[in-house]
Order: structure tokens, then C-alpha cells, then sequence
């Protein structure tokens, strides 16, 4: 039961607990106690809404910063990945395979405040051997949303 609650509400979190039930044709009750158990062990986290804020008036700019580091003993990179998160501005921290370690999200009013927090506070980091900053441009798909209309062919239909 659990990975088909988790696999609906991914996608929806909003839908009410009596109509997931019905969905998945379990109790409510019991639906209810599974969704509790699994906040409590930290498989659901949280629950987030999805703007698509080149909507909306407001100014930000996501970045995705490729970091490179050298994972002192006994930390590795946890301890590391712990002082980079704990950053306000920054929104997700992924550890990853290839050419860099860390992937860094973060988000700021304009380019000039995500390169003073690279320049600032990332880089000086001890165990920080390099940085590489992406800026987004713009975003068409987000967490398996589609954020922009999608194409419309305008072509004329023509029949001999």
C-alpha cells in the first residue's frame, strides 16, 4: 500500500485523504495511520507547491552550481554537504557521479547575489577545489510538470 500512496500523492498532494482511499480501495483510517507512519520515519518530507514564477511579477533567479571538492578524513562528504546546506539561499544539495561532486541549487534575486554567495561563502570553503555556475534560463518541465503552453502547430491543413 505504501509505494501506491506514495506514487499518487507525488503527483498530487493535495488530494483529500477520503478520496485517495477510494482510489487505492483501501480504509481511510488506515490510509491515514500509513501517510502518519510514513512522515514519522521520514519518507515523506514535506509537501510543496510548484510556481511557475515567470507568471507571476516577482524577480529570482535558480542557479545550479557544479562543485568540486577534496572530502576531508573523516567527514567524506556528508560533513561537507551539511555546512553547504545549512546556506539560506541554497535549495538542494545533491552528491553526484563524474566530473564534479556536488550539484548546489540555489535561488537569489539576480545573478550578481548568486555569484557574491559562490565568491562569498562556497568557494572560500576549505575543501572546495572549484565551482561552475549555470544560471537558468528558462524552465519548461519541473518535477514532471510542464510549465509553458504547450507548441501549437499553426499550420494550415490542406487537402487536394
Amino acid at each position: 500500500m505504501r509505494e501506491k500512496i506514495l506514487a499518487v500523492i507525488e503527483k498530487n498532494s493535495r488530494i483529500d485523504i477520503r478520496d485517495l482511499a477510494i482510489l487505492l480501495g483501501e480504509n481511510e483510517v488506515a490510509v491515514a495511520n500509513e501517510i502518519a507512519e510514513m512522515e514519522k520515519e521520514h519518507i515523506i518530507c514535506g509537501y510543496h507547491t510548484l510556481i511557475n514564477w515567470e507568471n507571476t511579477s516577482e524577480e529570482k533567479v535558480v542557479a545550479l552550481i557544479e562543485v568540486r571538492v577534496t572530502p576531508q578524513r573523516g567527514m567524506g562528504f556528508d560533513k561537507l554537504a551539511e555546512r553547504i546546506y545549512q546556506y539560506s539561499e541554497v535549495n538542494a544539495v545533491y552528491l553526484m557521479s563524474g566530473a564534479y561532486d556536488f550539484t548546489v541549487i540555489l535561488e537569489g534575486k539576480t545573478m550578481r547575489q548568486v555569484a557574491q554567495f559562490v565568491s562569498d561563502k562556497l568557494a572560500p570553503l576549505d575543501s572546495v577545489l572549484s565551482t561552475a555556475t549555470h544560471f537558468v534560463l528558462k524552465k519548461y518541465k519541473d518535477h514532471g510538470t510542464i510549465l509553458c503552453d504547450e507548441f501549437q502547430d499553426e499550420r494550415m491543413l490542406i487537402t487536394p
